[in-house]
């Protein structure tokens, strides 16, 4: 068993799992598990540059993960950046301050890179499930991009294409509700996505649609009417096409205090949750899919298995 530190740095959010990593049984057990809305990409999509305060909101975060890193004495650190400073011109700026305080050098993984780790950390557990027909499609919304993986036991083919939460959100100006000329112009640029990954991933075969991240859990919350948060009513939940048609429906229509107030939603998802939620639809009625299944392991998980 070997004590492992992962850090998964995106668009939105950078989070933090500490565990002890045990390949033979398959299993990770969580010591800490943390998350903070840091916003990295914000402006990014405009300006092609990092900003001031999004850097230093995101290296406040890298102090606290590198104190909780310390206190549990994990032996191997893995820090993984992904969309936001991919695209950016000053992504030397966010490597060096990242090195200053954790003592590891950010990995600005590729797409793909990014789409095998969210497939292993969210389909390692899936083995020997009777109830799920292979193969899975994993699918991650994140903030900038998001990434499709199509596999059994392991990846057949993976494509990572730039929309997500954040960047449709800037980039149609959602706020409050939102006019049809947004929606559909929202939902142009994900169809012209979604036709630049069917050319290389074979959409169709899967049997099985696995949902990662926030956006997609955030609307399994919301589905299932919790009152706070509960990652382990959330994990392996099962919501309908049809559900999550009238959840995007409800968010289209919503004011920002209407979003802010439902019971699961993180204060820092409030204003990309209807672009994410959107993003998910989309996927669903292209690939046919009735049901997504949820899951709370992605590509943080995936980082901790490549350090045993």
């Amino acid at each position: 068993m070997t004590r492992v530190a992962a850090v998964d740095c995106g668009t939105n959010s950078i989070r933090l799992l500490v565990a002890d990593a045990d390949p033979a049984a398959a299993e990770l057990r969580d010591l800490e598990r943390r998350m903070e809305i840091v916003r990295l990409g914000q402006g990014v999509d405009r300006t092609g540059r990092l900003a001031p305060e999004a850097l230093e909101r995101t290296f406040a975060a890298c102090r606290t993960y590198a104190r909780a890193v310390e206190t549990h004495g994990a032996r191997r650190v893995r820090f993984v950046a992904t969309s936001a400073s991919r695209d950016a011109e000053n992504r030397d700026e966010f490597v060096r301050g990242v090195v200053d305080i954790l003592g590891v050098e950010p990995e600005v993984i590729t797409g793909d890179q990014e789409a095998q780790f969210s497939f292993t950390g969210a389909t390692r557990e899936l083995a020997g499930r009777r109830d799920l027909d292979k193969p899975y499609l994993v699918v991650d919304i994140g903030g900038g991009s998001t990434e499709f993986v199509v596999g059994d036991d392991s990846v057949r083919a993976a494509r990572s294409v730039d929309i997500g939460c954040v960047r449709l959100t800037e980039r149609h100006g959602l706020s409050g509700p939102v006019i049809s000329e947004q929606h559909e112009a929202m939902r142009a640029d994900i169809e012209a996505a979604l036709d630049e990954v069917e050319r290389s991933v074979p959409l169709a075969q899967a049997r099985t649609l696995v949902g990662l991240a926030g956006t997609v859990t955030t609307v399994a919350g919301i589905a299932l009417d919790l009152e706070a948060y509960d990652a382990a009513a959330i994990h392996h939940s099962r919501v309908p096409r049809e559900q999550v048609a009238g959840i995007v429906e409800r968010l289209l229509a919503s004011t920002h205090d209407e979003r802010a107030a439902i019971p699961v939603m993180h204060p820092g998802r409030v204003d990309v949750i209807t672009a994410g939620a959107v993003i998910l639809l989309t996927i669903m009625e292209r690939t046919g899919a009735e049901e997504v299944v949820v899951s709370e392991h992605d590509i943080l998980d995936g980082i901790a298995w490549s350090l045993t």
